[in-house]
């Protein structure tokens, strides 16, 4: 039969900003199919991201979406059951996470027929779950800035939907814009640098990063291994929970993951207590927003959120300081790890690899200008990055910083430390000048300890800010809990007015 998507009591109106659980709810109930929802963002997609706002935020609409919606409607006809916890959920997976069924072009026109073998263990996993890849989405190519996304696949800039002339940061900026915009449920980012925690403040979503070890890079296009994460970036912190239940374990294709092997409870999901911020210590790391250095509205957001904090019950210390923190940053050698951990990439994708090294990508001149120095560079650098004479120097550093940290934190009795995600507002596209106030370097990166960008509001009115909750290693369930009961408190996140809900006359009808 043929049934209108808007004749469900789930429709257009109540599509965006619709959560995992709502849309189980709406399932087990009978008011929504797997296929209805696919159409749904299918819809949105169409009617946003290559016109109206233009967000170009979407490489490629997975051709398979609504038949893969069709088997698990299948499913649960017959069985009644959910197939996972992540059931009919579409998703938004940056491409730089192979996917076995499309390609995998990590923004690069050079890897534009790139059909990888497998999935990355990430994506496996939530397939199993249920979880239905929506479409690829945009970044800043090879992941290599965490100020915008752009890329040699799509023309121009993926734009940030609360303001089309401002950036979504980088490097996972297109998943960030694509969920902020309600093209699917939930999505998919990697952090090197800034590139879950970014794009997630400049979209007023949550971002995980979580901590190194806790999720699998394997089948991630890699910029460098000794930073590289993947992680969730979504529209609640439930949701993002839910997802890093699917994705955290033991890989034996990742090494690091050996790490987690003891440390994963039996769900996340455990932590999400509305009243989690009640006699909780939180140490504000004010290294990272001084009036010198920050954006007026920013700070003043900024001292907001330390009084909402403490309106929902925290002790808040006021301040947590690393003395050596800006010498130990300013001290780390630059490494490139690109060449040998990109060439380990194109490895792994076999013989049908369009290409076998990166001098090969090089040569071939299909990358955007932007990347030419830096690629230039790594395959110039033909030494393994242990054979550095700075190496064993970053290494030291980088427990230095560690133990430092923790030191502090002890010292201090904090659960966790607070800052902005960045203390300026997104910039203009294309602004490379003014300062672009990101914090998200510092101290999560070199660490590999987990941090959390969570929405605080809004700058200038329409501009996100993100608060970032730092913690100890895989002390993410503190971190959830904080997270979670903060967002319960204050509500910031809105959805952007440049993507509203469709009429029904944009909807398609579904066959069934």
């Amino acid at each position: 039969m043929i049934a209108s998507v808007c004749g469900q009591s789930f429709n257009a109106k109540t599509i965006p900003e619709a959560t995992v659980t709502s849309l189980h709810t709406a399932m087990q109930a009978g008011k929504l199919t797997a296929v209805q929802l696919v159409q749904l963002y299918l819809d949105r997609i169409e009617a946003y991201d290559k016109q109206g706002p233009y967000l170009n935020a979407i490489i490629m609409v997975n051709p398979k979406a609504l038949s893969e919606a069709r088997r698990l409607d299948s499913l649960y006809k017959v069985t009644g059951k959910l197939v996972g916890p992540l059931h009919g959920i579409p998703v938004i997976v940056k491409d730089n996470y192979d996917t076995y069924d499309m390609p995998t072009t990590n923004g690069t026109l050079a890897m534009k027929k790139s059909i990888p073998p497998d999935d990355a263990f990430v994506v496996r996993k939530i397939r199993e779950a249920g979880a239905i890849i929506i479409a690829k989405s945009n970044l800043a190519e090879f992941a290599y800035s965490g100020q915008f996304s752009v890329s040699s696949i799509l023309p121009g800039y993926s734009r940030n939907p609360y303001d089309t002339k401002r950036t979504t940061a980088g490097s996972s900026g297109g998943t960030a814009a694509a969920v902020t915009a309600n093209f699917g449920v939930i999505g998919l980012g990697t952090d090197t640098g800034s590139s879950i925690r970014g794009p997630a403040s400049h979209q007023s979503l949550v971002g995980f990063r979580p901590t190194l070890g806790l999720v699998s890079r394997d089948g991630i296009a890699p910029l460098a291994m000794t930073n590289d994460t993947g992680g969730p970036i979504c529209r609640t912190v439930e949701d993002a929970v839910r997802v890093l239940d699917v994705i955290a374990g033991y890989d034996k294709a990742d090494t690091v993951t050996k790490r987690s092997e003891g440390k994963i409870p039996q769900t996340y999901r455990q932590f999400l207590d509305k009243d989690g911020l009640k006699g909780a210590r939180i140490g504000v790391f004010r290294q990272m927003v001084m009036p010198k250095n920050s954006d007026p509205q920013v700070y003043a957001l900024f001292n907001k959120a330390l009084d909402e904090l403490r309106a929902a019950g925290a002790i808040v210390i006021d301040s947590v300081r690393v003395p050596q923190l800006d010498t130990i940053n300013k001290s780390f050698d630059t490494i490139p790890q690109l060449r040998r951990d990109f060439n380990l990439y194109l490895a792994s994708l076999g013989p049908n690899a369009p290409h076998k090294t990166l001098e090969s990508i090089v040569k071939s001149r299909q990358f955007h200008p932007y990347l030419e120095k830096g690629l230039l560079d790594a395959i110039a650098d033909t030494l393994a990055p242990e054979a550095h004479k700075g190496w064993g120097k970053n290494l030291a550093l980088r427990e230095r910083l560690r133990q430092l940290l923790l030191r502090a934190m002890d010292s201090t009795q904090v659960d966790a430390l607070v800052y902005p995600s960045f203390s300026y507002p997104p910039r203009l596209i294309g602004d490379l000048n003014t300062p672009s106030g990101t914090n998200n370097n510092a101290l999560s990166p070199p660490t590999g300890f987990p941090a959390f960008s969570v929405p605080m509001g809004f700058t200038y009115g329409v501009l996100p800010a993100g608060l970032q909750f730092f913690g100890r290693p895989f002390s993410e369930p503190t971190l959830i809990k904080l997270a979670y009961a903060y967002e319960q408190a204050t509500h910031h996140r809105r959805p952007p007015e440049s993507t509203p809900p469709l009429s029904k006359k944009k909807h398609k009808a579904v066959v069934q």
